[in-house]
């Protein structure tokens, strides 16, 4: 999804760019949008690929620079291919163009896919997934819904109002993951079975009531707060919370 994006971004300077050579008048203000989308894909965006690459492969973190640096290498290698790739493919197909940028904004789709393959818990911020899908559909709404836009294109609003039911979609469901979980569409019969941390104890047993973590006492009458790894020990729910954020 990130790669998606910066992808995006990498067009859009190239667009910019080609726009700003065309037409002399508005040279300097498409020459300076085009730096800032460079900046943006080519060092934050690259940057941010490349941290959820190493850590979706934390073997090969440590297995010296010579394996770091293939690492590198095939991941700049698909990069700029499918960057290139992509011009070649919306010039021999210029005809359908509107067809390639659909294909090309169904971006949160690999995120929700991704999200219910690894039951990722609130991976993305919703302000971050309304923010991305409005600003990203300023300019395909601009060239193809404006009567009166620059690069003189006959407006499409009916493709322009399925666009942004199209992404709008997307959104939602991303959004829904959020709040109801990353599998809340997905028929519990078919889902793998899970398991159960949430237990309820005797009082009078003669399990510890110290998490191992923090060693704080645990209420066994509570049942959201507390959950056992395994068969023993106890472990704090907020420690266990707190587990994955330090191995990140």
């Amino acid at each position: 999804m990130i790669g998606q994006h910066a992808i995006m971004d990498a067009y859009l300077c190239l667009l910019h760019l080609t726009a700003g050579i065309l037409v002399e008048s508005l040279f300097n203000a498409f020459a300076t949008a085009a730096f800032f989308k460079f900046v943006v894909f080519s060092i934050f965006e690259m940057r941010y690929l490349l941290a959820i690459w190493k850590a979706s492969r934390p073997m090969n973190s440590g297995e010296g620079w010579e394996t770091m640096r293939r690492e590198l290498t095939v991941l700049y290698s698909r990069f700029y291919g499918i960057l290139l790739g992509g011009i070649l493919v919306m010039y021999e197909f210029h005809n359908y163009l509107r067809s390639i940028l659909f294909l090309m904004y169904s971006f949160w789709i690999p995120q929700i896919f991704t999200n219910v393959i690894r039951d990722s818990r609130k991976p993305l911020h919703p302000h971050y997934i309304l923010g991305m899908t409005v600003t990203r559909l300023a300019i395909p709404l601009y060239i193809f819904g404006c009567p009166n836009n620059f690069m003189r294109t006959e407006p499409d609003k009916t493709w322009c109002l399925y666009l942004g039911v199209f992404i709008g979609l997307q959104a939602s469901i991303l959004l829904l993951q959020h709040y109801l979980g990353p599998r809340w569409f997905v028929p519990r019969q078919i889902l793998p079975e899970k398991y159960f941390y949430y237990r309820r104890f005797d009082q009078e047993s003669n399990h510890t009531t110290d998490c191992v973590i923090c060693m704080t006492a645990i209420d066994l009458t509570r049942h959201s707060n507390d959950c056992m790894v395994g068969r023993n020990p106890y472990f704090a729910w907020v420690q266990l919370q707190k587990i994955p954020d330090i191995e990140a």
